[in-house]
C-alpha cells in the first residue's frame, strides 16, 4: 500500500507512531479515533498500516451495519487469519473462541474476552508485533465490540496495538480516545491544491467550499469534484451543499432513513429553520410524542442541544435532511413554520422589535418560509420577502438576507424589479463577505432576457459601483478605477448622489493603491467642481478627503492640513465604516496617530456590528499605520496576520498583498531575513500582477529596512532610490528616514538633503513629536562633523514626548555611534547600552548586533540582557503570534504557511520562546497562555 498523503494530520500521525513504537517495545496499547464521516479516520488507519508494514502482523476489519446483529461477526473477520494459533491457549478459551467464530455462540463470562486477549498476545510473542485495526467499530456487533474493548484495556506488556475508528466513543469505555477534527485553513488550501494540480482555485472559492465542508477532507474532495466550469470561473455561485451523488450524501441519507418517521418530520423542521427554538419546536411536535421523537436522532449522533435550540452535529446533514424530503413535505414544513412564527416567540421579545412587536429577523424568517410554502400569490410573497430582507440585520444568520433577496428575485416576473432585487442581493452578498456569490448574482444580471438588459441608469450605476468595488480589492486597479468612474457618472445627478461621491472616492482609492498620483489629483479636481453647499456630513467628509489628499500628493502639505483636519472633525458624526476609513487616513497624514488608531478601531467595530465583513480586511490596513509610527510591532503583526487571513477568505488579493507587505516590515524589524524576503517577494509578486504600487512600495521598503539593519546601507539606498518600486508618495515619505540614513552612511549627501526637505515639508504640517524627532535625527546625520550633538539631543527630547520607544533606541544607536567616532566612548556607551536593552526586548536581532558591535568598538564588553521568563510581554511581535498559535493547537507547518515563514524559522522562534518564558514544551506553553 503506498503512503497516503494526509494534509494537516501531523499530530494524529505522531500519536499513531507512538502507539506502534510502544507496541514494538512491549508496551501494548489501544487508541480510538472518533469523528464524523469523511473526516479521515480510515485514512489514518491506512497510514498506521503503512507505517507498521512490514514490521507488524496487520489484522483489519470494518463494521458493517448488515452484520451488526450477527454475534461475533466482527471477531470472525478480525481473528480469522490467526485462529489456528489458538492451540496455545487454555482448553476452555480455545473452545469458547471456536464456538464464537464458528457458530456465533459462547458461554457468558470472561472466557471469550480472555481468549481474544490471549490469542493476540500469544501471536505477538511468537513473532512480529500485532496491529489490529477496527474501522467503523460503532457498526460492529456488540458482542465483538465488548470483547475487543476488554482486550484493549488489558494489553499491558503485550506487543499489540489495537486501533479503533468510530463516529462516537460509545461502547468503548476506558479506551483512550482522540477526536479527529476538521482540517485547518492551510491544510484545506493544500488539499485543494492537491485536488486541482492543473489550476489553482481562488482563495475565496476555497473558503466558500470549506464553509460547507468545515474541514472535512472527503466533503472538500467531493465539492471540488462537483464544480462546474461556471463555478470555477466565478460566473456561478459555489455549491452550498454536498453533491447528492457523493458518498457522504448517501451515508447521511442512510443514517436519516433509519430513524422513525416522526423523528424525520421534526428534523425537517430544524433543517428548514436552524434558528428554531425549542419552545416553537414543542408547538410543532405532535402532543403524543412532544420532543421524545428527537431522542433517536440524539442517540444516533445526528442532533445535539445548543442553548435553547437543537443543531445538527454535522452541519452537512442538515442539507440532506431537507433535500431528501419530498417537495410536498418541504412545502408543508415551511407552511407550518410560517404559521408558528406569526406570533413572536419569547426569546425575540428582548430583541430589536419593529412597530408590529416582532424582530426584523422573525419577520424575515416568516417571509422566507412563505416563499417556499407558496401559499399566497408569488408576487405578494416576493414583495414581502424583499422588504423583510432589506430591513433585516446583515448578522441575521437564517436566512442570510442576500439569499432572501435572491429568492425574491426568483419569484419576481417584472423585469426591472427582478434586476433591482438581483443587484441588491449582490450588494448584500459582497458586504457580508461572499464575493463568489456576489459575482454570480452580477453574472445573472447579464443573462436576463432582452427587456431586462437596459435597466434604469441608476440601477446600472449601482451595478457598476459593485463591480468596481469587487475589482478594486481583488482585481486590476486600472479596471476598477474605470468602472467606478463610470458608476459615478450615472449616480451623481440622481437620488443616489452620495453613492456617486463614494464611487469617485473609490476610483481615487484605486489610483492611490496603484501609486498613480496624477489620476488621483484629476479625480479630486473633478470632484471639487461637483460640491454643493448643502452636503451631508459623510458626503462633505469625502469631498474634503479628496481635496486634502490631492494637496498632499502635490506636495502642498500646509494647504492639505485644513481639509484633512476638517475630515477628522466630521468623523465624529459619521457611522459608516468605509467613510471612517478615509478619516483614518487623514489623521495619519496629520501625524495624529492616537486619533488614527481610535478611528480605525471604531471603523472595524462598526463594520463588525453591521455585518459588513467585506470591509474589515481593508479597515485593518488603517490600524497598521499608527501602530508602525508608535512602534507597536506586536499589535501590527497581529493585525496584519488577521487582515491577511480575512482578505484571503474573501478574495481580496489586493488587500492581502498589503498585509503581506506589512508582515515583511515586522520581519525586517526583528531581523528575520528569510521571512522578510519570503513575505516581501510574495507581496511584490501580487503588486506586479494587480498594478499595486502601494503594496509593492511597502514590500520594497521592507527589503531596504532589512538591508539597513544588516549593515548594508548601499543596498538599502539603491532599493529606496529605484523609481519603479518607490513611486508611491506616501510610502516614499514614510521610508525617507531610512533613505537619509542609508545615503548619509554611503556619502550621498545631496540626495539625502533633497529627501530631507520633502520630509520637513510634511512633518512641518503635523503636530507629532515622534515625526519631528525623526526630522531632527536626519538633520543630525547630515550635520558636519562635530555639529550633530545638539540635533541628536533635540531628537531624544522630542522622542521623550512621543510614543515610539523603538525609534528612540534607533536614535540612541546612531548618536552613540557618532559619539564613538568623535572619540567620546564614555558618552557613547550610555546611549548604546540603552539602545541595546530596547533592541533585545523587541527581539530585533540585527539592530542588537549593531549595538553590540558599537559597544565593543567603544571598549565595552557586552552580554545579552537576561529577561525574566514569566510573561508573554517579553516576546517579540513574531514570537507572540507564534506562541498564541501554538497554544491554539497549530503545528509548526501550519504556523509557517499561515505566517509566510519557513519551518526552520518557526523552530528557531519556538526555541527562543521556550527560553524567554522558561517553559520546556508546547503543553507548558499552552497552559501559560490559557491560565
Amino acid at each position: 500500500m503506498p503512503m497516503p498523503l494526509l494534509r494537516g494530520r501531523g499530530d494524529e500521525e505522531s500519536a499513531l507512531l507512538r502507539l506502534l513504537d510502544d507496541a514494538r517495545d512491549g508496551r501494548g496499547g489501544a487508541l480510538l479515533l472518533t469523528g464524523v464521516a469523511g473526516i479521515g479516520k480510515t485514512a489514518l488507519l491506512d497510514l498506521a498500516v503503512v507505517r507498521a508494514t512490514p514490521d507488524f502482523l496487520v489484522l483489519r476489519v470494518s463494521g458493517v451495519a448488515a452484520e451488526s446483529r450477527l454475534p461475533y461477526a466482527g471477531l470472525h473477520g478480525l481473528l480469522g487469519p490467526i485462529a489456528g494459533a489458538a492451540d496455545v491457549l487454555p482448553e476452555a478459551q480455545v473452545r469458547a473462541l471456536r464456538e464464537a467464530l464458528e457458530s456465533g455462540t459462547t458461554a457468558p463470562g470472561l472466557v471469550l474476552p480472555a481468549a481474544v486477549l490471549g490469542l493476540l498476545s500469544a501471536v505477538a510473542a511468537d513473532g512480529r508485533p500485532v496491529l489490529a485495526c477496527v474501522d467503523d467499530v460503532d457498526r460492529l456487533d456488540p458482542a465483538s465490540r465488548d470483547a475487543l474493548a476488554f482486550a484493549a484495556r488489558r494489553l499491558g506488556q503485550a506487543r499489540v496495538a489495537l486501533l479503533f475508528a468510530a463516529r462516537s466513543p460509545s461502547g468503548l469505555d476506558g479506551v483512550p480516545a482522540r477526536a479527529v477534527g476538521g482540517l485547518g485553513q492551510e491544510a484545506v488550501r493544500e488539499l485543494a491544491a492537491d485536488l486541482t494540480p492543473e489550476r489553482r482555485l481562488p482563495e475565496d472559492l476555497v473558503a466558500a467550499l470549506d464553509a460547507v465542508a468545515r474541514g472535512n477532507p472527503l466533503a472538500l474532495t467531493e465539492l471540488i469534484g462537483s464544480l462546474t466550469p461556471d463555478q470555477l470561473a466565478g460566473a456561478a455561485a459555489p455549491p452550498t451543499t454536498l453533491p447528492r451523488s457523493g458518498r457522504l450524501w448517501r451515508e447521511h441519507a442512510a443514517l436519516l432513513a433509519a430513524l422513525p418517521r416522526e423523528t424525520r418530520r421534526l428534523l425537517l423542521l430544524i433543517a428548514a429553520d436552524p434558528a428554531l427554538d425549542v419552545a416553537t419546536l414543542l408547538r410543532a411536535a405532535r402532543p403524543a410524542c412532544a420532543l421524545t421523537a428527537l431522542e433517536p436522532a440524539e442517540q444516533a449522533g445526528v442532533l445535539l442541544a445548543v442553548g435553547d435550540r437543537y443543531a445538527f452535529r454535522d452541519p452537512a446533514v442538515r442539507a440532506v435532511a431537507y433535500q431528501d424530503a419530498s417537495l410536498s413535505e418541504r412545502r408543508h414544513a415551511h407552511h407550518l413554520l410560517a404559521t408558528l412564527l406569526t406570533a413572536p416567540p419569547a426569546r425575540h421579545r428582548r430583541s430589536r422589535l419593529d412597530a408590529t412587536g416582532e424582530s426584523p429577523g422573525t419577520r424575515l424568517r416568516r417571509a422566507w418560509h412563505r416563499s417556499w410554502a407558496l401559499d399566497a400569490p408569488a408576487a405578494r410573497v416576493a414583495d414581502d420577502l424583499a422588504a423583510a430582507a432589506l430591513g433585516a440585520r446583515p448578522l441575521d444568520d437564517h436566512p442570510e438576507p442576500y439569499l432572501a433577496l435572491e429568492r425574491a428575485a426568483d419569484l419576481t416576473t417584472h423585469p426591472t424589479l427582478k434586476a433591482e432585487r438581483l443587484a441588491a442581493a449582490a450588494r448584500l452578498a459582497w458586504t457580508s463577505g461572499r464575493p463568489q456569490a456576489a459575482r454570480s448574482l452580477l453574472a445573472r444580471l447579464r443573462t436576463l432576457p432582452a427587456p431586462d438588459l437596459a435597466p434604469p441608469d441608476e440601477l446600472h450605476g449601482r451595478v457598476q459601483f459593485l463591480r468596481g468595488s469587487l475589482e478594486l480589492l481583488g482585481g486590476e486597479t486600472g479596471s476598477a478605477r474605470e468602472e467606478l468612474l463610470a458608476a459615478a457618472g450615472r449616480l451623481l445627478d440622481g437620488e443616489q448622489r452620495m453613492l456617486g461621491v463614494r464611487a469617485l472616492v473609490r476610483a481615487a482609492d484605486a489610483s492611490y493603491r496603484a501609486g498613480d498620483n496624477k489620476a488621483f489629483i484629476a479625480i479630486a479636481r473633478h470632484a471639487a467642481a461637483l460640491r454643493r453647499p448643502d452636503e451631508s456630513a459623510p458626503t462633505e467628509l469625502m469631498f474634503e478627503y479628496l481635496a486634502g489628499m490631492a494637496a498632499t500628493f502635490s506636495g502642498s502639505h500646509e494647504e492639505a492640513a485644513g481639509p484633512l483636519r476638517r475630515v477628522v472633525e466630521l468623523a465624529g458624526s459619521v457611522r459608516d465604516p468605509s467613510v471612517l476609513a478615509w478619516a483614518c487616513v487623514a489623521s495619519m497624514l496629520l501625524g495624529e496617530d492616537v486619533i488614527a488608531h481610535r478611528l480605525s478601531a471604531r471603523a472595524v467595530e462598526s463594520a463588525r456590528v453591521r455585518g459588513v465583513a467585506s470591509a474589515i480586511p481593508q479597515l485593518l490596513e488603517y490600524m497598521i499605520y499608527p501602530d508602525y509610527w508608535t512602534g507597536r510591532y506586536a499589535s501590527l503583526a497581529e493585525t496584519a496576520a488577521r487582515g491577511l487571513r480575512l482578505a484571503q477568505e474573501t478574495g481580496q488579493l489586493n488587500t492581502a498583498a498589503q498585509h503581506l507587505a506589512w508582515l515583511a516590515i515586522t520581519a525586517a524589524v526583528e531581523g528575520d531575513q528569510e521571512t522578510c524576503r519570503v513575505r516581501a517577494d510574495a507581496a511584490i509578486g501580487l503588486a506586479d500582477a494587480h498594478d499595486l504600487g502601494l503594496a509593492g512600495a511597502i514590500g520594497n521598503w521592507a527589503l531596504a529596512y532589512l538591508d539597513l539593519a544588516a549593515g548594508r546601507p548601499a543596498d538599502a539606498a539603491q532599493r529606496l532610490r529605484a523609481e519603479r518600486r518607490n513611486g508611491h508618495v506616501v510610502i516614499r515619505v514614510m521610508a525617507t528616514p531610512h533613505l537619509i540614513e542609508a545615503c548619509a552612511r554611503t556619502g550621498d549627501r545631496e540626495r539625502a538633503s533633497a529627501a530631507l526637505r520633502v520630509l520637513e515639508r510634511w512633518v512641518g504640517s503635523t503636530r507629532s513629536p515622534d515625526l519631528r524627532a525623526l526630522v531632527a535625527r536626519c538633520r543630525a546625520l547630515l550635520a558636519p562633523p562635530g555639529e550633530g550633538d545638539e540635533l541628536f539631543q533635540e531628537a531624544l527630547e522630542l522622542h521623550g514626548q512621543g510614543m515610539c520607544e523603538f525609534e528612540t533606541a534607533r536614535t540612541r544607536l546612531l548618536y552613540g555611534s557618532a559619539l564613538r567616532r568623535e572619540r567620546r566612548p564614555g558618552a557613547a556607551r550610555n546611549h548604546l547600552h540603552a539602545a541595546l536593552e530596547t533592541f533585545e526586548r523587541y527581539g530585533a536581532r540585527l539592530w542588537t548586533g549593531q549595538a553590540r558591535a558599537e559597544l565593543r568598538a567603544s571598549g565595552d564588553t557586552t552580554r545579552p540582557t537576561a529577561a525574566a521568563p514569566d510573561t508573554a510581554t517579553l516576546l517579540t511581535a513574531q514570537q507572540l503570534q507564534i506562541a498564541r498559535m501554538v497554544a491554539g493547537g497549530a503545528t509548526n507547518k501550519e504556523i509557517a504557511e499561515q505566517l509566510f515563514l519557513s519551518r526552520r524559522t518557526v523552530e528557531h522562534h519556538l526555541r527562543n520562546i521556550f527560553s524567554r518564558l522558561g517553559v520546556r514544551s508546547r503543553v507548558e506553553l499552552t497552559r501559560l497562555f490559557i491560565s
